[in-house]
């Protein structure tokens, strides 16, 4: 007994030197957590701090964000862990067989805790620097806890957002906080902290990995391969605390293992929820389906993944009243997150060797005995389609997903993506072949499934996202294992070009766009072709690029220019030694047409979606690199718009846009100028009285009978959530070049418009059979039928595009980079 004694004296004398030796958070700031948002800096600066004063934590740099704040993650264990890290991490990953054979079961359990991909969800990063603190001073009796266990904390996984809250905050918030939620502290001006520098939300960008923070997060996630992992978020003020286990429908590819310590871990949450009197929901709302979340993502890559989700969000402040007349406060939020991550951890160190067991149970089955019934997916490779083929490699590549090639030809039968059946086909040599016997046969299954089985149609995201429909590649899955062979990368640079009359260059990928901005930034004059060619026995199909050396003189070497573009985007330069084609059309036909380098001016702020402006802006810098000049709604009525060539409207609802604003749309139309209207922002244009384009309405149904508890499904007959549908593409349009005439849209709102009477229905939804996968509801689904998805309006000498689907959805659809492209250089200019 006297020994037993004498051990926890000392147990807890050593907690209180460790104590002793750290500063806490409010020390260190110089004011108590929650008494106001603590900046970026000062969070990494603290952190800094604990790594220099602690043997039980190490700090390291992973990235930066786009306006060039740092990210870092620390790792908290034990002194005798850390000083053996190295080995723990290399044993962990041997367990996934991601880096050679499957290795042997570690004993460690690994948590991850990512806080504030929200920027103004911000009370997590506060809780990030508390629960620091307590696990290196053993608060909860952690200090056992870390014997078996590496935690490791993401502080901040969105320092932009984060810090535009955390400003605005702190130059309107009151000396002492105003909880009336009336008051200005608690209206954050546009676009609100919440998405990343590029107004992306980084909670669906886990698995596309489109933007400079998730890319290098995932880099490292990958180096570690967590057991759990843990996403803080906030939700409405008035909403109790949410944990898991999470709320239906549950993707099918989700273990039973991973949906029972699930419920361990909230009951273990419970416990604490419950001693405090503190409220708390589970199994609502938050489900586990769309691939690309905080949950899900470290879900289908075998850990436990969860959302958290404290009451507060970007109106809550310093502290907000609720509608039970309660003061929420900055203190009650992190101080609720702090408690489930502590209790997150306390669980896994109890349960490390079954954590551990499972884990290694989940990839060898995933290695040896998949569950995925298509055993093999075959992507068929094609010359045109090289690049986009490309860029699927490199999406897989960052995912850790093995590709091979088929290596010789054969004739095969599977699981037609775009016949929607099964069907026989011929393969090639160059054929992708992605096998379900690897390391991440679940994300595969995930990733490519044709039609994802939702038991549950209220869902909180997009219910369909096919990796062969957002490329376009034609697929197909078989149900028996294939062999295949490494890739040959071969390298694309050509050492000469030689000089012609006149050049010319293949419009059928996105890399035709990307050489087209290029060669318009560095003023080289370009020519479509608005009829198929045929020079020198090659042809070239519509929307191929001419370069002439007329008109060129400016630029000293032409082919020299040509060909550093030809191999910075890896495409083919055909020269051309004499305009006379070898059939009709030759080179100065007015069917290859000058293309003016365009003006282009965005409308953006108040009234317009943040998540659409930003996608757009994101294209132009980080996908075409062409510049934009991005114009306030409430400064469009000053502006000289005749400097511009063409005006893009992101979806939103243009509230801010006075009469004025509206009538100058029109003039700028007629006066020969080019709209592009995308989403909801097409509205503004919908049931004019002497206009084309009309609204689609629902037939009247049998509603008045309905049940009061089946009110939000009633709802969501009207509702479409990210469903894809196959979309007839008359692809002798501009606005559709170098696409097929089968291109599969992913369709986010159940909006819809009659045919065009005059002007172009470029891309159009016919039948019953459009509809692909994801949700429609009944009613959604009904207007859809003969409805008008892309089009194209003559207005005055101007026209209108209408892109009543979101090409450039999360940036992650990529086939809707080249229809965008379209609308930017091909349309208006035949």
């Amino acid at each position: 007994m006297k020994k037993i004694f004498t051990i926890i004296i000392f147990s807890l004398f050593s907690q209180l030197l460790l104590a002793q030796e750290l500063q806490s958070p409010e020390s260190k700031l110089g004011y108590s957590l929650g008494d106001k948002f603590t900046f970026h800096h000062q969070v990494v600066d603290y952190f800094k701090y604990l790594a220099e004063s602690s043997d039980q934590i190490i700090l390291k740099k992973y990235g930066e964000t786009y306006e060039g704040r740092p990210l870092y993650y620390a790792v908290i264990s034990s002194s005798e862990n850390i000083d053996n890290l190295d080995q723990i991490q290399n044993q962990n990953i041997a367990q996934t067989g991601l880096e050679g054979d499957l290795g042997t079961v570690a004993d460690k359990a690994v948590v991850w805790l990512s806080y504030n991909i929200h920027g103004n969800e911000a009370s997590s990063t506060e809780a990030s620097m508390k629960t620091a603190y307590e696990l290196l001073s053993g608060g909860m009796g952690s200090q056992d806890w870390l014997e078996n266990t590496v935690v490791i904390i993401d502080p901040c996984v969105n320092p932009d957002g984060r810090d535009r809250y955390a400003n605005f905050y702190r130059r309107y918030g009151a000396k002492n906080f105003n909880p009336n939620l009336d008051a200005v502290e608690h209206d954050e001006p546009w676009p609100g902290g919440r998405p990343n520098h590029y107004l992306f939300d980084l909670n669906r960008d886990w698995a596309w990995q489109t933007q400079s923070e998730s890319k290098s997060r995932m880099k490292v996630y990958h180096e570690w391969m967590p057991h759990i992992h843990v996403d803080f978020h906030e939700q409405s003020i008035n909403s109790p605390y949410y944990f898991a286990p999470a709320a239906e429908p549950l993707h099918e590819v989700i273990t039973d293992w991973q949906k029972e310590f699930q419920i361990q871990i909230g009951q273990n949450h419970a416990k604490y929820f419950d001693q405090n009197n503190w409220l708390y929901f589970t199994r609502e709302r938050f489900d586990l389906f769309y691939p690309s979340y905080g949950d899900t993502y470290p879900t289908f890559n075998g850990a436990i993944g969860m959302t958290y989700e404290q009451a507060g969000n970007g109106r809550a402040g310093l502290g907000a009243l609720t509608n039970l007349e309660d003061t929420l406060t900055l203190k009650d939020r992190l101080e609720h997150h702090y408690t489930t991550g502590m209790s997150t951890i306390e669980i896994a160190s109890k349960n490390a060797e079954k954590l551990n067991n499972e884990f290694r149970k989940y990839f060898s089955r995933n290695i040896n005995s998949p569950e995925d019934p298509f055993k093999t997916y075959i992507i068929k490779w094609t010359e045109d389609k090289k690049h986009d083929i490309e860029a699927l490699l490199n999406f897989l590549k960052d995912q850790k997903i093995e590709v091979g090639q088929l290596g010789k030809k054969q004739s095969l039968s599977g699981y037609s993506y775009f016949k929607r059946q099964d069907a026989n086909f011929k393969s090639t040599e160059k054929d992708l072949v992605i096998s379900a016997y690897q390391p991440k046969s679940t994300l595969i299954q995930a990733l490519f499934d044709p039609k994802p089985n939702y038991s549950d149609s209220l869902t909180y995201d997009i219910t369909a996202w096919a990796i062969p429909y957002a490329y376009g590649l034609e697929t197909y899955g078989l149900k028996n294992k294939i062999n295949s062979e490494p890739i040959e990368e071969q390298l694309y640079e050509k050492e000469n070009l030689q000089s012609a009359y006149a050049y010319a260059v293949k419009w059928n990928s996105f890399n035709s766009a990307k050489f087209l901005a290029e060669a318009l930034k560095r003023d080289i004059k370009v020519r479509i072709a608005y009829k198929n060619l045929k020079f020198n026995s090659e042809e070239f199909k519509r929307g191929s690029l001419i370069i002439t050396q007329t008109n060129n003189e400016q630029i000293k070497n032409l082919n020299e220019e040509l060909l550093e573009l030809s191999n910075e985007f890896e495409l083919e330069v055909y020269p051309i030694s004499s305009g006379f084609a070898d059939k009709i059309y030759d080179i100065g036909s007015s069917e290859i047409q000058f293309l003016k380098a365009p003006r282009i001016a965005v409308l953006m702020d108040e009234g317009v979606s943040s998540l659409a402006y930003g996608e757009i802006w994101h294209f132009f810098e980080q996908s075409l690199d062409y510049p934009i000049h991005s114009i306030r709604v409430n400064s469009f009525d000053r502006t000289n718009i005749s400097d511009y060539d063409q005006l893009i409207l992101p979806s939103g609802r243009y509230s801010n846009l006075s009469e004025e604003g509206k009538s100058k749309l029109n003039e700028f139309a007629k006066s020969g100028g080019k709209i592009i209207a995308m989403g909801s922002a097409i509205s503004l244009f919908a049931d004019q009285e002497n206009g084309q384009l009309k609204s689609k309405e629902a037939e009247a149904s049998e509603d008045a009978l309905a049940l009061y508890e089946n009110a939000e499904r009633k709802r969501l007959s009207s509702s479409i959530f990210g469903a894809i549908y196959d979309v007839q593409l008359d692809n002798s349009h501009p606005l559709a070049f170098g696409l097929s005439n089968q291109y599969f849209s992913l369709k986010t709102s159940g909006n819809a418009y009659d045919y065009l009477p005059k002007g172009w229905n470029v891309g159009l939804i016919k039948s019953d059979r459009s509809h692909i996968a994801g949700f429609a509801g009944y009613k959604a689904k009904q207007l859809q039928l003969k409805s008008m998805v892309f089009g194209v309006e003559s207005f005055g000498s101007g026209e209108i595009v209408y892109l009543q689907d979101d090409p450039l959805f999360r940036a992650f659809w990529h086939q809707g980079k080249m229809l965008f492209s379209n609308a930017l250089f091909m349309v208006g200019n035949d």
